[in-house]
């Protein structure tokens, strides 16, 4: 199903009544639960308790002041007939952007390694990061390492970030744009050409002062583009981080061997007391009854 804005703009409907159309931003209580909701599952979904009862029992806990309950229970309702959140979320798109949908349906999917409770663990972050956000590139920045840091599609991630309500039209133009060209031109030269200090610069050493393209970024995050041009990535995000100060996004945590401990040795137990049964029907007068590793061709069992 295509978005409203999308259907308006190939019927050639004004941009006033597009702006009318597009998704609200919420209040900030309604980022403020959602993150709630969000942490609540990431720390209860390692159990066998099924989705279903979990929202049921997190929408005890929502400020009931909020749009959030009412949410939920579309959720439930879809769970329970389809299995999936991705769906609703999608139909709910006046309330989750197209991004948290993004994450969620790359979660459900059976081709994908990114699981639930770390698209929770993000969901929560962004959810509160949205509640104190203080300029659209550290939004960007935050949402684009999380494609790459899990290995998102860059093109589907791109258009879900480009129907985020917080972006505004020169924003979702560029998004837009750019969705052709990560792979075959490195963020860090993008973020450059389109920064304060790509002009400056231009300005410095003769060129033509007027800006090529929309500036979008400014002359920090110029500085730190420049400065981490064909590095790792990686260092790229970090140095953004720390500079403007935006949530880290949440890693996988590797596995505790720990707590692989206890099923092995249940497991070696077993196989020892196999052993030991073994080795006291040997020393009895009958021996091992070798019978009993054999199907009765006569008897089958129940599983055949």
């Amino acid at each position: 199903m295509k978005p409203l804005v999308e259907i308006c703009r190939e019927l050639k409907v004004p941009k006033v009544c597009r702006k009318q159309l597009r998704m609200p931003v919420l209040e900030k209580e309604e980022y403020i639960e959602q993150a709630h909701m969000f942490r609540a599952l990431a720390n209860r979904v390692h159990g066998h308790e099924p989705a279903q009862e979990l929202l049921k029992s997190v929408r005890e806990e929502i400020l009931s002041t909020t749009k959030l309950p009412l949410a939920i229970d579309y959720l439930l309702a879809e769970l329970n007939h389809v299995g999936a959140m991705a769906a609703a979320m999608q139909r709910m798109s006046h309330y989750f952007t197209p991004f948290q949908t993004f994450l969620i349906e790359n979660a459900e999917s059976e081709k994908s390694r990114f699981d639930m409770n770390r698209a929770f663990l993000i969901l929560e972050a962004e959810s509160l990061f949205r509640t104190s956000v203080q300029g659209l590139s550290a939004m960007f920045f935050f949402q684009f390492e999380v494609l790459c840091r899990n290995r998102l599609s860059y093109d589907k991630g791109l258009a879900a970030m480009a129907g985020d309500p917080i972006y505004d039209e020169v924003w979702q133009r560029w998004l837009g744009t750019i969705r052709h060209k990560i792979g075959l031109v490195e963020l860090a030269d993008l973020v450059y050409v389109h920064s304060d200090y790509y002009v400056i610069r231009s300005q410095q050493d003769g060129g033509d002062p007027r800006p090529p393209v929309p500036i979008l970024f400014s002359e920090k995050e110029g500085r730190i583009a420049l400065a981490n041009r064909r590095k790792e990535p990686l260092f790229f995000f970090s140095a953004l981080q720390r500079q403007l100060n935006y949530p880290s996004v949440p890693k996988p945590k590797p596995k505790d061997p720990q707590e692989e401990l206890l099923p092995k040795l249940a497991k070696l137990v077993e196989k020892l007391e196999v052993r030991v049964k073994l080795l006291e029907d040997e020393q009895r007068e009958k021996g091992i009854d070798l019978g009993q590793f054999f199907k009765n061709p006569d008897h089958p069992s129940s599983d055949e």
